[in-house]
């Protein structure tokens, strides 16, 4: 893995169905999409830091601060079709999808998730997860459940309660984020695979990977995310990058 091009693609779109124009929706007086993209440029792995959409106000809202940005097509359903078109215009070893509605992703959490690929040259992508909490995560739609291995390879991965519908205190869940790095090569082999049946079931894109037997490494992290789906998370996010002290000195880095 040494001397390989780790670049970061933070895909991004105006058109949210229930948050639209989510990513210039300001946090702490700061927009959102610039969150997660100063965020990456503080990670020193990443040789290049790119914004990928289909919007211009949003290439132009990172272009003003200095940043980069790729223009793709507005057709894309999937994030990692974004970034696949995306990485195709530039030239890398790794790419890591870091999803652009999660502003309060780790500099260090995006080490962990490109550290498996110093260990081992055959891991062809991986994937953060965090360890679940609560019966509300465990039963919400909107959070992906992973099961993993011994070794913290994903299994599985569902929508619904897994494993087990009863939440167990001294039981470890798991779920699944929007952090996921990938051999670039493999990223394409990916876009072009067919989907399949348990991808489209569970609205879940990487079990298409699963499905065509490919392994994905899961990296355990204890810094969660959390993605905005919502306006009124805002807030919330707000009070806890104010509060946490991680956070702020982070913020206070970026802003």
């Amino acid at each position: 893995m040494k001397n390989k091009k780790i670049i970061a693609m933070i895909p991004a779109r105006m058109a949210a169905t229930r948050f639209p124009n989510k990513p210039l929706a300001k946090i702490l007086g700061l927009s959102m999409i610039e969150h997660v993209r100063r965020r990456a440029v503080l990670s020193k792995l990443f040789s290049e830091v790119y914004v990928a959409t289909c919007d211009q106000v949003i290439i132009d809202e990172v272009e003003k601060f200095g940043g980069k940005a790729i223009m793709t097509k507005n057709t894309h359903e999937r994030c990692t079709d974004r970034i696949e078109e995306a990485s195709l215009k530039v030239q890398a070893d790794i790419v890591v999808n870091i999803q652009g509605d999660e502003p309060i992703v780790m500099p260090s959490t995006l080490e962990k998730l490109i550290a498996p690929f110093y260990k081992d040259d055959k891991i062809l992508t991986t994937n953060i997860i965090n360890q679940l909490d609560t019966l509300e995560e465990l039963q919400s739609p909107n959070v992906v459940k992973a099961v993993v291995s011994k070794t913290h390879k994903i299994l599985y991965m569902s929508r619904s309660a897994i494993p087990g519908k009863d939440f167990q205190k001294d039981f470890q869940y798991f779920k699944q984020t929007g952090l996921i790095a990938f051999q670039k090569e493999f990223l394409h082999r990916y876009a072009h695979l067919a989907p399949t049946p348990l991808e489209q079931k569970e609205s879940c894109d990487m079990l298409r990977v699963l499905e065509h037997d490919f392994p994905i490494q899961g990296v355990l992290c204890e810094h969660k995310t959390v993605g905005i789906d919502i306006s009124e998370q805002i807030p919330e996010i707000e009070s806890f990058i104010r509060n946490n002290l991680e956070q702020k000195n982070i913020f206070d880095l970026i802003k």
